[in-house]
């Protein structure tokens, strides 16, 4: 949810270890990571048993990125 903030944006980077793989924008709180990018970034599409961590930025006009928070999404 913005806080005080005229529209509500995030980024979210796909991370492998340390390295960003990609950096996905919107200006709502939802984004697709599609299918040919799974593929560009790992070789083959996300399947079970496989997890992904992500850093999940709120942009601010203010302030640019807030703090992020880091989650990992298990398959």
């Amino acid at each position: 949810m913005p806080l005080a903030e005229e529209l509500e944006a995030c980024e979210v980077e796909i991370l492998d270890g340390a390295t960003v793989k990609r950096v996905l924008s919107a200006a709502t709180t939802n984004v697709v990571y599609t299918a040919s990018a799974q593929t560009a970034d790992w070789g083959a599409l996300l399947a079970p048993g496989d997890t992904l961590d992500l850093r999940i930025y709120q942009l601010s006009a203010l302030v640019g990125r807030g703090a992020p928070t880091t989650v990992t999404l298990m398959f």
